[in-house]
């Protein structure tokens, strides 16, 4: 395998809504560059960045795929993202590690929701795109009426830069708008188009769409605004180098159409990636974050620089076990090298550096500064760690992505799954950052928390199919808790005669209120009416009543406990009496306190198109909710709002239903509050009749 520099690499994310077209479109150009003897799809699984065996049964992309073309004397770098709601996040962890992003819109569908999404994703970090509208092949494929949802969602800077020759299915090619020039193709073909004349029936089309390019490009600099009026135009030989830095800076951006799956269009696609994207190094340095509160380090994109490289991503092989995906910021990465992790303070070997094509390892000997490899077997490295020479560290930020959005409670099929289910999950976790895994301490369920349904169901299908792992998901129970609210003053006894020793224990207790989170046991005994060696073991007897409820079997919490009297017999009082005098007394505290159910209270947050608001805002009055304030940003309404645990357990496939896919929600524990009266008692009841069938069960 060739060895590139970074003048000669592009490293570029295919992003955009699902089923756009970004695999085919990878595909394509892969095969146009002689990467691959043919051209792969995704119907037959065939598709080189859609290997995984979830992948081709669902047809669509759940992980980032990598692959690599080399097309002239430049490499390009290819991250296949998915574009489904629920996977999206592998396309946000992806961008800080590329120099440019190609949005993939469907020729007939336009711009769609996460088309939108991504695009924020790259306004964030200021990510030069490009947009290719892809399937221009389909029945009802139209690039005008793209064109304008396009102009409409993202603003005047998107611009054409090519013009499709015919269209659905009598599509043949496309006009370069810079050069003037059309290319003709055989749909299906090897993708090389022949350079010829533009048809006259588009002449005129063409005309103003190269002007109108012209004077776009023109506005940013006043030496090509004097050009341009001099001469009415820019030459060819200004306008690509004028053009290049218009994208790298943000100022335009171009459309550009193809056909994936025609292979039609995609060697221009290639030509303009390489003439007019950004390589690695334009980019000049890159940024590290303050490590134990120094300053934050700084590193030149360069070859020149000590070693540094970030690994962006980690996947599970049955064969090859861990895989580290990265990319270098600085210096060379050489095989056998050995380098420190500054993020675990551990060193890793690099042993067998490769570039993936797809599945593919392919043997490499060093990579240079902006280029992306992959290494097995490292021992302590996961995604987000950066690794460099020990002697220059700095660390890379990892990318920050938001909670997950739902949890089920996960229960293995058997005995011999349970041996599985932890090994299973840790390996999937290192894959998928959006992936947790934990128990509840109070229901004591395993809980598996993701994106949305569908993402939950994807890592069960890999459990099953990698690690022969079976479980079953099921909503999770609700933590409710209980506690009082009035006062109470009682005396627990425990008197015990069986020939030989008794039991003996007496105390006397107040019980009252207590802030919320918070138990507080006082001792006012005076005079050892209780000796002090038996009031640890009453506290115990109370705490465990306690742990085990009154109302439901749910804790009891928020109370404060004053023991100030009691008795004891010389012979018959021992800890284990006045544990169950402790007991005794805290039931009989309940039959007077007042208990009350507790329930958790999440704050959430919901993001959805400006036309949602008020059915969002009427869907969480009718979950109890209360909406605590409002923000809007371009077109999208952000609602804040505290709800009740209990009625968004299913929340996830709700919003979906309501905005059309559009919205998303993130939501954290934020409270206890009390049950309203008319819920409680089908609470107590529910919770008293699965007692009660853990009890047959037990007989």
């Amino acid at each position: 395998m060739k060895v590139y520099e970074g003048a000669n690499l592009r490293n570029v994310a295919l992003i955009g809504h699902g089923h756009a077209g970004k695999t085919s479109l990878v595909s394509a150009m892969l095969y146009t560059a002689g990467a691959s003897p043919r051209q792969g799809r995704v119907d037959d699984g065939s598709a080189p960045t859609d290997y995984d065996e979830e992948e081709i049964a669902r047809k669509m992309s759940i992980s980032t795929g990598l692959a690599f073309a080399e097309w002239g004397k430049t490499k390009i770098n290819m991250l296949d993202t998915p574009g489904f709601n629920m996977f999206v996040h592998e396309a946000k962890t992806v961008l800080p590690v590329v120099d440019s992003a190609l949005v993939v819109v469907d020729g007939v569908a336009g711009v769609e929701v996460v088309t939108e999404r991504v695009w924020a994703y790259c306004d964030e970090i200021a990510l030069p795109r490009m947009i290719v509208v892809s399937r221009m092949d389909r029945d009802r494929a139209d690039a005008t009426r793209v064109l304008e949802s396009l102009v409409n969602a993202f603003g005047r800077s998107v611009t054409p830069l090519q013009l499709p020759i015919g269209s659905e299915k009598n599509l043949t090619g496309i006009v370069d708008l810079v050069r003037m020039k059309a290319y003709t193709y055989e749909m299906g073909g090897n993708g090389k188009g022949k350079e010829g004349p533009i048809p006259d029936n588009l002449a005129e089309a063409a005309k103003e769409a190269h002007e109108k390019l012209v004077e776009l490009v023109a506005e940013g600099k006043d030496a090509l605004m004097e050009e341009y009026f001099e001469k009415g135009t820019i030459p060819e030989e200004d306008l690509v180098p004028a053009l290049h830095e218009a994208i790298r800076e943000d100022r335009i951006f171009p459309v550009l159409f193809a056909s994936g799956l025609g292979n039609i269009g995609v060697d221009e696609l290639m030509d303009f990636i390489v003439d007019y994207t950004p390589s690695p190094i334009e980019h000049g340095t890159a940024q590290g974050v303050a490590v134990n509160g120094g300053e934050p380090a700084t590193r030149k994109m360069a070859d020149s620089e000590p070693s540094s490289l970030l690994v962006f991503k980690t996947l599970s092989d049955a064969f090859a076990g861990r895989i580290s995906y990265f990319k270098v910021f600085s210096g060379v990465v050489k095989n056998e090298v050995t380098l420190q992790n500054f993020t675990r303070g551990a060193s890793e070997k690099l042993a067998h550096i490769s570039v993936m094509q797809g599945k593919q390892q392919v043997p490499i000997n060093e990579l240079h500064a902006g280029d992306i490899g992959a290494v097995a077997k490292l021992k302590e490295t996961l995604t987000g760690d950066t690794l460099g020479d020990k002697a220059a560290a700095i660390q890379y930020p990892a990318v920050k992505l938001p909670d997950p959005a739902i949890t089920f409670a996960i229960e293995p099929k058997s005995r011999a799954d349970e041996d599985k289910l932890g090994p299973a999950l840790h390996k999937l976790m290192e894959e998928d950052a959006m992936l947790r895994f934990f128990r509840d301490p109070q229901t004591k369920e395993f809980l598996i928390a993701g994106t949305g349904q569908q993402h939950i169901e994807v890592v069960v299908s890999k459990m099953k199919k990698r690690y022969h792992a079976e479980v079953v998901l099921k909503a999770p129970k609700v933590p409710y808790r209980e506690t009082i609210r009035a006062k109470a003053d009682v005396q627990g006894r425990h008197k015990k005669q069986t020939g030989g020793h008794g039991q003996y224990g007496d105390c006397k207790i107040k019980v009252e209120p207590f802030p919320r989170g918070g138990f507080e046991f006082v001792n006012e005994i005076f005079g050892g009416s209780i000796p002090k060696n038996y009031i640890a073991p009453i506290e115990k007897g109370i705490r465990d009543a306690a742990e085990r409820g009154y109302l439901a079997g749910f804790p009891m919490v928020d109370f404060r406990v004053i023991l100030y009297e009691g008795s004891y017999h010389d012979v018959d009082s021992n800890d284990l009496s006045f544990q169950m005098a402790g007991r005794i007394a805290f039931r009989k505290a309940m039959e007077v306190a007042r208990p009350t159910l507790l329930e958790p209270i999440m704050s959430a947050e919901i993001t959805a198109p400006d036309e949602f608001a008020g059915t969002i805002m009427g869907d969480l009055n009718s979950r109890r909710g209360r909406i605590q304030g409002m923000d809007n940003k371009g077109g999208t309404t952000i609602v804040k709002a505290e709800v009740p645990m209990a009625e968004m357990l299913t929340y996830g496939v709700e919003l979906t239903s309501m905005t059309q896919g559009r919205g998303s929600f993130n939501m954290e524990m934020h409270h206890y509050d009390v049950v309203p009266a008319q819920l409680q008692e089908k609470i107590i009841e529910k919770a008293k009749a699965e007692r009660g069938e853990v009890k047959e069960e037990e007989e």
